[in-house]
């Protein structure tokens, strides 16, 4: 079928823009009045030889009304993701001032009693703890025998250390009798504050960092 170019200098005639008018790309009702002007302009100039059928007609407007729908999805997703956040937000104050178990090698010390944790990949017959500088000067060692898979806490008489306390790491050595085990640090720590970022609910701890919430292995 052969349709006449549309002139749409009309259809544009008295248009003006404001600050506070919506984004017309994104905005389903104005999308669906301009397939209207369009369509109207189209069965207007259109070839009275060889007119629209009605299955073209019909064709479009299943289109416009599947756009227009996307459309309208999108705008109700993007708003219950931004309610989602909020909700969550508001749910993670509940962590504040909630101690919790994350990775990391910082040791916590009650008077001069430091304390670890740690989660085995598998049982060990042979397991090592070792408190070292920031330079990797051995200061302390905990020898823990065997132990089985799963999470283990450890405790150093931290009395005899006249260093900074704060500093100092510790690190875990497991073996069975295939080699190696792998042993995860843990560090405990305070909730201080909570936040969201890319939908995510992030925990501010006292040691200055942030985790997502994904990632506390255990609340105290």
């Amino acid at each position: 079928m052969f349709i006449n170019p549309i002139d749409t200098s009309a259809l544009d005639a008295g248009k003006t823009t404001t600050s506070t008018k919506p984004d017309s790309a994104t905005n389903p009702n104005a999308a669906q009045d301009r397939f209207l002007k369009l369509l109207v302009a189209q069965l207007s100039n259109q070839d009275p030889m060889n007119p629209m059928d009605n299955a073209q007609m019909t064709s479009q407007m299943a289109q416009i009304n599947t756009v227009t729908g996307i459309q309208t999805l999108n705008l109700t997703m993007q708003t219950m993701a931004e309610q989602f956040a909020a909700m969550q937000t508001l749910q993670g104050t509940t962590m504040i001032g909630r101690t919790v178990l994350s990775e990391g090698s910082k040791l916590t010390y009650t008077d001069n009693t430091g304390k670890g944790y740690f989660d085995l990949g598998n049982a060990a017959t042979a397991v090592k703890v070792e408190v070292v500088t920031p330079g990797g000067q051995v200061v302390g060692t905990v020898d823990m025998g065997a132990q089985t898979k799963g999470r283990h806490d450890f405790t150093w008489d931290a009395s005899k250390y006249t260093g900074d306390k704060g500093a100092l790491k510790f690190r875990v050595t497991a073996t069975n009798k295939d080699g190696a085990v792998t042993a995860t640090n843990l560090m405990q720590s305070k909730v201080t504050g909570t936040g969201s970022n890319a939908g995510a609910l992030m925990l501010d701890l006292d040691t200055g960092s942030t985790v997502k919430y994904g990632d506390i292995r255990a609340v105290l």
